[in-house]
């Protein structure tokens, strides 16, 4: 039987691969007519890389200013504070450095301006919800006046995405907002800039990264498109992440690394993702953890719950991963082992305290609504015993 539905392209015009970032910021600026330009990245980057430096140069005067007071986990309080700063200097164009942290601010930022939202509730009333029957809400958010470009310098994947999240810090719930031009309208892979990421946050977000492939084969409303993408993802990630472990300055192994993104993001926001995804977002609005390290503990429990429906897409991961006939949430596991990323709720900082709220926030999350096999509170709280 058919499933009707419709598939989505990002709204994304172009991704500049290995052309050098300041080179390919000017080209950006100069297709946009760009005479604002702001940048948005860490202020860690800034202190510690040389990465910024020439994209300022080459920029000169079109560069209207930098903000730098982004926060873990995207609170309100910062996508309200980078939106005021972008009014106030007439921002055109933003150029965003980093990982998933700063184009996340971005993205609500620019939702906020295109609103003229300024307070939190009003905020809230712009997020995705769900229904009692777990079908996603999506409100309509007019087009930003501008646009972002992103340089990724992390795995995470938020650069091919039009999804962000941005925690309630007083519910402690971290919302979702989308809508298709917040997104990157480019994006600038350059290897060069990846040597100067720390390697728990290059491993951890290429295991994230590695969640959206496999939560894409395994969606409960899967995409051929998507599972192509997804499954050369993999490939690409069991070769490319080992090399990159054993050589850290090998350009060709981290641009395969970014070009696997690019694969596993074929499928995000198109496609339902499922648990992993889900209890991550609360395991960061609870307890803190970086998003990359909830894919890190979580993805391995919940490939073995999910098991019994998914077994033959499971058995195209394995396959895809170079290990035929293995159990696929096994398979994960010792890679996500070999990079020494952390393998337990324990190691990342989660206190057995924090169940209850994380499993209340579980249940009102899309993605734990859509996991393909169903989920209720019970089975969110068995999960983090196992991974515990």
């Amino acid at each position: 039987m058919i499933r009707p539905r419709t598939f989505h392209n990002l709204d994304l015009d172009r991704v500049h691969v290995g052309i050098p970032s300041h080179e390919a910021v000017l080209i950006e600026a100069d297709a946009r007519s760009a005479s604002r330009v702001v940048i948005v990245t860490p202020q860690v980057i800034v202190d510690t890389t040389p990465i910024v430096s020439p994209i300022i140069e080459a920029l000169g005067d079109r560069c209207a200013g930098m903000f730098t007071d982004l926060i873990d986990h995207v609170p309100r309080s910062a996508v309200f504070a980078l939106a005021d700063y972008l009014r106030d200097v007439g921002a055109d164009l933003v150029v965003t450095i980093g990982g998933g942290t700063p184009m996340d601010t971005v993205k609500v930022a620019l939702i906020c301006i295109a609103e003229n939202i300024r307070a939190g509730d009003a905020l809230g009333r712009a997020a995705v919800s769900v229904d009692a029957d777990g079908n996603r809400i999506v409100p309509d958010i007019a087009d930003p006046a501008f646009r972002q470009v992103i340089v990724p310098t992390t795995l995470s994947g938020a650069e091919f995405s039009d999804l962000a999240g941005c925690v309630d810090t007083e519910a402690k719930v971290k919302q979702l907002f989308t809508s298709p031009k917040i997104g990157a309208a480019s994006v600038i892979l350059d290897p060069a800039l990846c040597v100067h990421t720390p390697e728990p946050l290059w491993f951890s977000t290429g295991v994230r990264a590695i969640d959206h492939a496999v939560e894409t084969i395994c969606s409960s409303q899967p995409e051929p498109m998507a599972d192509a993408g997804a499954l050369h993802a993999l490939r690409l990630f069991s070769q490319s992440l080992t090399l990159n472990k054993r050589e850290p300055d090998n350009l060709q192994a981290r641009l395969d690394s970014q070009t696997a993104v690019w694969l596993a993001c074929t499928g995000l926001n198109r496609t339902p993702y499922g648990a992993s995804h889900g209890i991550g977002h609360q395991l960061g609005a609870v307890a803190d953890v970086p998003h990359g390290f909830t894919s890190c503990v979580m993805l391995p429990h919940v490939m073995a719950f999910n098991a019994d429906v998914t077994k033959e897409r499971q058995e195209w991961i394995a396959d895809a991963m170079g290990v035929p006939g293995a159990p696929a949430s096994e398979t994960v596991a010792e890679l996500i082992s070999s990079l020494g990323m952390p393998t337990t709720l324990r190691e990342v900082g989660v206190k057995t305290e924090h169940f209850e709220a994380i499993a209340d926030g579980a249940m009102l999350n899309a993605f734990v609504r859509a996991n393909i096999k169903p989920v209720d509170r019970d089975d969110v709280i068995d999960l983090l015993e196992r991974a515990y």
